[in-house]
């Protein structure tokens, strides 16, 4: 069985303490363009194809599982995206703690972590600080693309999220049109 060295570039990879304090995405991008951002893109599936298909969009994915990531940054730089960039970070501080106001388009968070242990729930992604957060940095009209094969967690998100009156038309499930999955969706699925 051969291994395949992982090679990362740095012009992809954001590193969260070279940014500082307020992220303006925009800057780090160079420009204008729409931003949309991919909250545990795991091994880079969706990310990856939906940058390619939208070249006029920016692209971030947060993702923390250091194996994951270092994955997603060597398939971007294997594809040459210009339009994507990626961040080990906890995305629910990022969100709360760091983003600049009404700049991102759209996020998409797909089957996260459910955290099924009652004693680990606080560290759901979906908490209200987080969708607090999450209006703040949302566009007017910006969009969040959300799903979760746990109907528990499901149930929490939504009412979370719909608690906050600039998410009430929030989507659940993937955007229209995408034949993307991503691999645990792929994996639920079958």
């Amino acid at each position: 069985m051969s291994s395949r060295k992982l090679i990362l570039d740095e012009k992809f990879i954001l590193n969260d303490a070279d940014l500082g304090g307020r992220v303006d995405l925009r800057e780090v991008f160079g420009n204008d363009n729409p931003i949309e951002i991919e909250i545990g893109c795991g091994k880079g599936r969706f990310l990856l194809y939906v940058a390619r298909s939208m070249p006029e969009h920016n692209f971030l994915g947060i993702e923390w599982a250091s194996k994951f990531y270092k994955f997603s940054a060597d398939r971007i730089r294997r594809w040459n995206l210009t339009n994507v960039k990626l961040l080990r970070t906890d995305a629910r501080e990022f969100f709360i703690d760091r983003l600049v106001d009404e700049t991102i388009d759209t996020v998409h968070v797909y089957f996260p972590d459910p955290w099924h242990k009652k004693k680990h729930r606080k560290r759901r992604l979906f908490v209200p600080e987080f969708c607090q957060a999450l209006a703040r940095v949302l566009k007017p009209a910006g969009k969040v693309y959300v799903s979760t094969d746990y109907e528990e967690y499901y149930q929490m998100i939504k009412e979370n999220l719909l608690s906050i009156p600039e998410l009430t038309e929030c989507a659940f499930g993937s955007p229209v049109g995408s034949d993307v999955l991503t691999n645990y969706e792929d994996k639920w699925r079958r």
